[in-house]
């Protein structure tokens, strides 16, 4: 199919700093992302699904752990590996996304990476935490056939890349919708200079969305509520199934030296972001941000029993810049994972529909505002 334009090439740019080389994840140096796509009707089973992956720095994770922080939003999820990010501040593997179902293939996917990389693990050393966080994908997928393979974690890892990320119906984000409509894997990135000059050093924020969540009319852009203006028909058929509700996972990555409750205070930022696009963070909503800093490492094997390391200087503007370089791309990711998907219709018939993204940018240019207009009724079940 023919790539659909970004919300950039439309004019359409969140927020005042400035993006990185690609605007995406990739732009913090050392991490990668790969996907696998599962899209196919063997057997009368409806794939609408598939992995996506971070290496989330450059070398052995393990072995070098990054410091990670990580905000609940809404604790309804079915994540794997979340309690011992909280309890020690790092990662020590590559991260995966999937669908609700496929946590545990996931989980044993990257467990068998680890083991086949890190021939220490449960013989001179512990055992390894892998992380894996979800959406459920059950509108467009079979959920229940449980395609999500180990082999297809593997498959990704292998194909995993620091070039610009592929966005839309693609990986994780195959068989996931947002405000009614097409949505999936989104990603962005800002640029922070820690000197007001623009002299000092230069920090990257990196974000990827894996993004299935939020009501038709309650659709923002730019500040303005198209949603009120494009419900599509289907709307009231998928507030049914899911009761309005979906889930978030949203990675932010940074090559700031920032330490573990450092990051958790960035990660959790992002909640703005998906805000400015119209989510209420809803009831029935797994939101997760989990952040992780590629500079600020840990030693699996320490060298003594004191270990000195950094963290940013909390003196009120470079975390302000730090939590704006989160809040901007995140909403730009969500935007990007809309105005990149395909259509899809998979199980049940069901159908999610492609963004007008025309109709998007024509709504932006009406010279009266928006909010000033009279709105359809959004369709209920």
């Amino acid at each position: 199919m023919t790539p659909r334009p970004s919300p950039r090439t439309l004019g359409i740019a969140p927020g005042t700093l400035p993006p990185g080389p690609s605007n995406s994840l990739t732009d913090v140096r050392g991490v990668r992302v790969g996907h696998l796509t599962l899209h196919h009707d063997d057997e009368a089973q409806p794939a609408r699904t598939g992995v996506t992956v971070v290496v989330p720095a450059p070398g052995s994770v393990f072995r070098h752990k990054p410091a990670a922080g990580l905000d609940v939003v809404n604790g309804f999820g079915k994540a794997a590996g979340l309690s011992q990010v909280v309890e020690l501040g790092v990662l020590e593997t590559p991260l995966a996304l999937t669908n609700t179902l496929g946590v545990g293939a996931a989980f044993e996917g990257l467990t068998r990476h680890a083991l086949r990389d890190h021939p220490e693990i449960g013989v001179s050393t512990g055992t390894v935490n892998p992380v894996v966080l979800e959406c459920n994908d059950g509108w467009l997928n079979d959920i229940r056939g449980l395609l999500v393979r180990p082999r297809h974690v593997l498959d990704a890892l292998a194909s995993a890349s620091e070039g610009p990320v592929e966005e839309g119906t693609v990986g994780a984000g195959t068989g996931m919708v947002s405000f009614g409509w097409k949505a999936g894997i989104g990603s962005s990135s800002r640029l922070v200079n820690t000197g007001d000059g623009g002299d000092g050093r230069r920090f990257t924020v990196g974000v990827l969305v894996l993004a299935n969540f939020g009501r038709a009319a309650d659709l923002t852009v730019l500040g303005a509520p198209v949603g009120r203006h494009l419900t599509p028909e289907q709307a009231a058929e998928q507030a049914e199934f899911a009761r309005g509700a979906g889930s978030c996972v949203v990675l932010v990555a940074t090559d700031a030296p920032a330490d573990a409750r450092q990051l958790r205070r960035i990660a959790k930022r992002a909640s703005v972001g998906l805000a400015r696009t119209g989510g209420i963070i809803q009831h029935g909503s797994g939101e997760y941000a989990l952040a992780w800093s590629t500079t600020n490492r840990t030693p699996h094997v320490p060298s003594g029993p004191v270990r000195t390391t950094s963290a940013l200087a909390e003196d009120g503007h470079l975390m302000d810049q730090m939590f704006r370089a989160v809040a901007e791309p995140t909403e730009e990711a969500v935007l990007g994972s809309l105005f990149a998907a395909q259509p899809v219709t998979g199980i049940r018939g069901h159908h999610a529909p492609a963004l007008p993204t025309d109709r998007v940018t024509q709504l932006l240019r009406q010279p009266e505002p928006l909010a000033h207009q009279g709105a359809p009724p959004e369709p209920t079940p």
